[in-house]
């Protein structure tokens, strides 16, 4: 099998067809039932595998107007740089340093890939989250989130706002379809450059990308779906405004989907929150990169007891264990890392519980940290200069 380095079958999370109802509110449209999938819990979600374009490896037209996503260069700005890699580090969002990646980011003009320039009017306070996913949907959080914080990824593809629901209608007085710019089933406007957009900053993503379907090939009457979301878990709200009205989406071999391989702080996603379809992906090879990592984490725990033979019983589940040629260039490397580690363990057990201990968990441990994706997403409202 060669190597790939333009599309691969990234696994998403959809609402199945069966959940659908009519919208007796919107007649000729559908919405999603009372027992249908949330985009955080995984649960009622059928799974696709869609091909899906690397767009680190291959050029592609896609912009935030017509496509719905785009990417923007954050190097430039030093102050907030340097708040992110604090985030990185500690692996926690804290309020003070919500506070200045906020302050870092209000007023700031921001260079769109595709040349697009956007000015930041707005950080919202509301929706600044750290969110951490493991290879191949591998827990690294609580099952509540507390606060900023203990958040996984969006197992289902969805959009986070609808413009005529709640909260827009009661922030904006019933004007947000006229304000800001946004497609939704049965109606648009494209006219406005103000935009309600997330910005979406990942410290790492080499695993659980976030996907983005381009805007032009959603059929959003047959496949975008108004759901209540309940948000008293992880949003402290009033009682008029605690079931966020949001988008779900169904699946459709039409559909285009992008995402990167490779990402850090330096560069983050903005996308419409008014009908931008995203969700977490499973490359090819996470499996094999879960596998790694807990046959690694117990590895880490046998050499901290300094029991020889229980590291190579922790490894024994490697047997076999190649790095798989379908995986990204990124993933491909950190595979072959973890390999590397356990391969060197278990040619002399001995000195890696011995005097090689503490360095072998060191790397061990920062080998399972580069697949375990962290993020910042933000709430932005923005205005955009063609």
């Amino acid at each position: 099998m060669t190597r790939q380095t333009g599309t691969y079958p990234v696994e998403l999370g959809f609402l199945p067809d069966a959940f659908a109802i009519p919208d007796v509110e919107h007649p000729g449209l559908l919405r999603v039932g009372e027992r249908g999938a949330a985009p955080y819990g995984g649960e009622s979600v059928e799974h696709h595998d869609c091909p899906t374009t690397d767009c680190t490896h291959v050029d592609v037209d896609v912009d935030l107007l017509e496509a719905g996503f785009d990417t923007v260069d954050l190097a430039p700005f030093a102050d907030l740089q340097r708040v992110l890699e604090r985030i990185d580090a500690a692996g926690s969002l804290i309020e003070a340093d919500a506070a200045a990646v906020q302050a870092a980011l209000e007023g700031a003009v921001l260079r769109c890939a595709s040349g697009l320039t956007l000015t930041v009017l707005y950080v919202a306070d509301e929706g600044q989250f750290m969110r951490t996913a493991g290879p191949n949907r591998m827990s690294m959080v609580p099952s509540l989130p507390t606060g900023k914080n203990g958040h996984g990824p969006a197992d289902a593809v969805h959009a986070d706002q609808d413009v005529f629901g709640t909260p827009i209608r009661q922030l904006m007085g019933g004007d947000g379809p006229t304000l800001f710019r946004h497609d939704s089933p049965g109606v648009h406007n494209h006219e406005p450059s103000l935009m309600l957009v997330n910005l979406w900053i990942p410290l790492q993503q080499i695993t659980q990308p976030l996907v983005f379907a381009d805007g032009r090939s959603i059929d959003r009457e047959r496949h975008q779906l108004r759901y209540g979301l309940a948000t008293n878990s992880f949003l402290e709200r009033e009682d008029d405004v605690d079931i966020n009205d949001i988008w779900m989406f169904l699946h459709d071999s039409g559909q285009r989907w992008f995402f990167r391989s490779d990402m850090d702080h330096r560069s983050a996603y903005v996308f419409n929150t008014l009908g931008t379809a995203h969700g977490a992906g499973v490359l090819p090879g996470e499996d094999d990169a879960e596998r790694c990592s807990r046959a690694l984490g117990a590895g880490e725990s046998a050499v901290e007891r300094g029991d020889a033979p229980g590291l190579v019983e922790a490894l024994g589940d490697l047997d076999g264990t190649q790095t798989p040629e379908q995986a990204t260039p990124a993933l491909r490397d950190a595979i072959d890392g973890m390999l590397a580690l356990a391969d060197e363990a278990r040619s002399d057990p001995e000195a890696v519980c011995g005097p090689m201990a503490r360095d072998w968990v060191g790397r061990a441990r920062a080998a399972r940290r580069a697949v375990v994706r962290r993020s910042i997403e933000l709430r932005v409202v923005v205005s955009v200069d063609h």
